[in-house]
């Protein structure tokens, strides 16, 4: 399959759809590819029940809910969206613009391309335990997609940054038991956090399996039975275990996103801040992958800089007609 479009937004977690939502109102079309199978990124593949506190307007609001808002702001614009599929090839076409190829070999003509790629491709860094992919899926899990999942269950949660102590305090109320391994008493978590863990294991509603580290697994057919821990001088403890998080951070990788010739600095993609403008004519990047002086790695950053990258964007795809700025209270979105 073939495609034309204005904009290709390489990308589809906040920022990317944010992107979309931006094209619309300057009246560019726009196609959206992930190599996820749903749109959403990391909002909604790893924390989609955790709540977000910086989104303007939303004192509170989970990844899955935000998510959602924003497939429904970008809706009216009427995006393709390419899921389950990376993007492999970036070809300049003679007229201007690219030719974008992705892993299914599908072919997109795009004038602009819009990078909101984030971190990249993720996923996470296992443990070295013999057999655990007999247990990914079942009694193995590396992100939590609802705590609900988990009520009434043995849990043990590994590692000792924000996610494993997040989750330690949020699955406190809803699991029969949860035990925190870590190889030393000191968290790696915001302190408010670890103050918090530490006060639910005083309350013994939390226990602390410190120093310890994993050291195997015991169970049949993919279903855990226990999970044995090891401390620094070697003894060796049986955890009575249902299910078993271990949260030892995420491998990212940008891909073929690095193989583009884009300027870099470090692993981000280098761009002008007043344009969102890459060392590429045509392609822009926005959100944690992209870098410039003074960057925040914040979603309201990221939102900001798409509608910098579809104002620009709209310049190249109609050169001869000048964008008149308006709010959106005075130009409105289709069918509203």
């Amino acid at each position: 399959m073939t495609y034309e479009t204005d904009a290709l937004v390489v990308g589809a977690g906040p920022v990317g759809l944010f992107a979309v939502f931006e094209c619309g109102m300057v009246k560019l079309g726009c196609h959206v590819v992930d190599a996820l199978d749903a749109v959403g990124g990391q909002c909604q593949a790893l924390y989609p029940e955790k709540p977000i506190f910086d989104i303007p307007g939303h004192p509170r609001i989970e990844g899955a809910h935000l998510i959602e808002k924003l497939m429904e702001q970008a809706a009216p614009f009427e995006p393709v969206y390419h899921l389950g599929r990376r993007m492999e090839s970036l070809a300049p076409i003679g007229a201007g613009g690219w030719r974008c190829v992705l892993s299914d070999g599908t072919e997109i003509r795009a004038r602009t391309v819009i990078v909101a790629a984030g971190c990249g491709a993720f996923g996470p860094n296992r443990p070295p335990l013999d057999g655990i992919e007999a247990y990914e899926g079942t009694s193995v899990f590396y992100f939590v997609s609802r705590r609900e999942n988990f009520r009434g269950k043995r849990v043990v949660i590994a590692g000792g940054g924000d996610s494993a102590v997040d989750w330690a305090i949020s699955l406190a109320e809803v699991a029969a038991k949860v035990m925190v391994v870590h190889r030393r008493p000191k968290f790696r978590a915001a302190p408010e956090s670890e103050a918090r863990l530490k006060a639910l294991a005083d309350s013994g509603a939390v226990e602390l399996v410190v120093p310890y580290q994993l050291q195997g697994l015991e169970g049949t057919d993919g279903r855990l039975e226990a999970v044995n821990v090891a401390s620094l001088d070697g003894d060796i403890r049986r955890l009575d275990a249902d299910c078993l998080l271990p949260f030892f951070g995420m491998a990212m990788d940008l891909g073929p996103v690095a193989h583009w010739q884009l300027a870099m600095d470090g692993p981000h993609i280098a761009v002008d801040p007043a344009t969102m403008a890459t060392s590429l004519p045509g392609v822009f990047a926005v959100g944690d992958v992209c870098t410039y002086p003074g960057k925040l790695k914040l979603i309201l950053s990221g939102f900001a800089e798409a509608a910098r990258a579809a104002h620009s964007a709209y310049g190249l795809v109609h050169p001869d007609h000048a964008l008149h700025f308006q709010y959106s209270t005075s130009s409105g979105v289709p069918g509203a």
